[in-house]
């Protein structure tokens, strides 16, 4: 009697234990597939960071370029005894 007790006993926990498993691994399923789903949003918004990032960047390289065509113009009018207007034109 004693012998049967503990099989059944054994047996219940095993199935308790594939049970527990099965879920465990569903579980596990579905944390991996958020963390997939948050590293995606996250790339998503790095790439629109880098992509702001660079425009900001060209804007910026435009007026520095933009102020240097003035401040060449400036000095050669300056040199020259032109106006900027003359400057310019050459």
């Amino acid at each position: 009697m004693r012998k049967i007790v503990l099989a059944a006993a054994i047996a219940t926990s095993a199935l308790g234990l594939a049970a527990c498993s099965e879920g465990t691994e569903d579980a596990a399923e579905a944390t991996a597939d958020s963390m997939a789903a948050d590293t995606e949003a996250n790339m998503e918004a790095a790439g629109d960071a880098v992509d702001a990032a660079g425009e900001e960047v060209a804007e910026a390289g435009a007026e520095v370029e933009a102020a240097a065509e003035d401040a060449a113009v400036d000095a050669e009018a300056a040199m020259e005894g032109e106006t900027e207007a003359e400057a310019a034109a050459d």
